[in-house]
This record gives C-alpha cells, structure tokens and sequence, in this order.
C-alpha cells in the first residue's frame, strides 16, 4: 500500500492559489476532515503532507476518491504556512463559504423568471480576487450563474467571498467535473457559448449575444484552455489599442457580461 500511496491522489503543487492570509475558510486536523467528509459538508479540495502514509489520511483520501474531492500532496512547510492552529496533522481542508449549485438548477432560474439563459463560465480561475471580481460583476448584471471546473480552479473561498463584496450570497455557482461536458449539455440546451479569445473573428461590440449566453472567460496569464475553445460556438475579441495586449480576466469578463445586457437591451 506505502509504495502505490501517491499514485491514489494528483499533485497539483504547480497548479493551486492560495491565499495564505485567510484561515477562515479551512478545517485543520484529521478528526475534523473526517467529520466534515462523513456529514457532507461541501469541500473544494484537500491538502495531505508529502509522505504521509498513515491509516487515517489513506481514508481521507480514500473517501475524497469517491467523492471526487481533489487532494494536493504538498509539503510540510506551505501546511504550516496554511495552518492557523499548528496542528493540522498533515491534513487541511478548504471548505467552500457557500454551498454550491448544479447547473440545472442555473437553467431553472432562467426559465422562472422567464429569460434566456445568461450563464458565465470561468475557466480555470486561479486567483481569489479575480472570481469574487467576476461574482460580483455578474450580480450586478443580472447572470442567472457561474461555472466553475472542481480542478485547478479557486472555489468559493472566504477571500472570494470578500472580494465578491456580499454577491456570493445571491449569485448561483455551480462546480463542475467535467467543463466540457457541461458546455455541450448547454448547447443542446440552446444555449450559444462565446469565448473571450483574441483570435475572435468578431469584436464584442458586433458579435449578438441576444440569445440564451455562455461566456467564457479564461484564466489569468492563459486565457481560455485548448479544449474549451474548441467548444465555444464562437469566439469574440476586446479591442486592444494600446500598448498593452492583454486584461485582467475579471475586466475581460465585466467588458463581455455588460456587452450582452447592452445587447440584449436592443432587443427588449
């Protein structure tokens, strides 16, 4: 069991933000990851120390198997700069500041206030700021959703919570397994998906976005994924005249979201 010990989770050591300054939002120690995971309590990921074989984190990361719970194997030192109680026992749990949505329940919210579908996916966001940022944007425009992947992805931290000023608790989001899955369930929906991509055949203010709406939006640094663009129906471009290329992802995003209520205003 020891020698296949770090084939049963996948590091992610690269691939994960933290931000190492709120604890509010983690659970420490092995006992309370238990009961956590036993009572269903929603659970973004969770952090195991590097080497850790004993019987108890092996259940952990067990139960986060089925449960398809991410678990990052990460060393002992970023633990302790995690840990707000030095006794996390090689284990720490980032818990989610609010329960998540199914997508259904997005497309619900749609139909009962009867609107077309205005969905925002984010792809891989990493940076707290920057989908509390979106969150908020999206509430104040009226997006029935948010679509977040469950990996390599930031949750719904408490730092998203704070920077999201209070829409957390008002905008749906949904975690997802499988994101490109997801963005063909919303097609056959009838629901267009347009990504915010700089090889876009069309600028946002000519692009119609008075249909039921996925806008991608990539993450910070990458942009859109290879494989979620191969998804869009298409792809639309901000135009850049400066010096600068490139936006933060949660301006990128507020440019996209405002120019679909703009467009969809016409046609009221």
């Amino acid at each position: 069991m020891a020698d296949n010990y770090k084939k049963r989770y996948k590091k992610e050591k690269n691939n994960v933000s933290e931000d190492f300054s709120v604890p509010s939002d983690r659970l420490e120690g092995r006992n309370p990851v238990m009961e956590a995971l036993n009572s269903g309590r929603t659970i973004d990921k969770i952090y195991v120390q590097a080497g850790e074989r004993s019987g108890s984190v092996l259940k952990i990361v067990s139960i986060c198997r089925d449960k398809k719970i991410p678990v990052i194997e990460t060393e002992k030192a970023k633990l302790d700069k995690m840990s707000s109680t030095g006794a996390h026992q090689g284990v720490i749990a980032a818990v989610a500041a609010k329960e998540y949505v199914e997508v259904e329940d997005i497309l619900a919210i749609a139909e009962e206030k009867g609107e077309k579908p205005f969905i925002v996916i984010c792809d891989e966001i990493n940076d707290p700021h920057n989908l509390g940022s979106i969150l908020r944007t999206s509430n104040a425009a009226g997006v029935h959703g948010v679509i977040i992947p469950k990996r390599n992805s930031v949750g719904l931290t408490a730092t998203v919570a704070k920077s999201s000023a209070g829409a957390v608790e008002f905008t749906p989001v949904a975690k997802v397994t499988n994101l490109a899955r997801t963005i063909d369930m919303l097609k056959e929906r009838n629901i267009w998906v347009a990504g915010a991509d700089m090889s876009g055949e069309n600028d946002i203010y000519s692009q119609d976005f008075s249909g039921g709406i996925a806008i991608v939006i990539g993450s910070e640094g990458f942009g859109i994924s290879r494989l979620i663009l191969e998804k869009c129906d298409f792809l639309v471009k901000i135009p850049m005249l400066g010096e600068i290329t490139s936006l933060n992802a949660s301006v990128a995003g507020a440019l996209m979201i405002y120019e679909v209520v703009r467009t969809r205003n016409k046609h009221i």
